[in-house]
C-alpha cells in the first residue's frame, strides 16, 4: 500500500510492523516514525485502525480462555527438559 505521497518512512514498512507498534515491540526512536507517518498518511491510519480492532477483538473473544493447568505444568516441563538438553549439547566437551 502507498498513498503516493512521499514519507520518511515508507508505508510497506509502515504496515509490516503495525503489530509491533500495537504490542509495544519495537524502540522509541521507531515508534515516533510510525506514529509520525500515521499522523500524516490517511490510508496507513485506515488500515492501522483496522488492525487495531482486529487486535482488539481478539482479545476479547480469546482473552479470557486459560490453558487447563495440566496442559500448563506439561509444557513448562517440557521446555526445562528441551532446554537443559539443549544446554548440555552446546556445551559438551568433546
Amino acid at each position: 500500500m502507498s498513498c503516493g505521497s512521499p514519507h520518511e518512512t515508507d508505508c510497506h514498512d509502515v504496515l509490516n510492523e503495525v503489530y509491533l507498534y500495537l504490542d509495544g515491540e519495537i524502540d522509541s526512536d521507531r515508534r515516533a516514525l510510525i506514529r509520525d507517518h500515521l499522523d500524516e498518511c490517511s490510508p496507513c491510519l485506515r488500515q492501522f485502525g483496522i488492525e487495531q480492532e482486529v487486535k482488539l477483538l481478539v482479545a476479547r473473544r480469546c482473552g479470557g480462555e486459560r490453558a487447563p493447568e495440566q496442559l500448563r505444568v506439561s509444557v513448562l516441563s517440557r521446555l526445562r527438559t528441551a532446554r537443559i538438553a539443549w544446554g548440555a549439547a552446546e556445551y559438551s566437551p568433546e
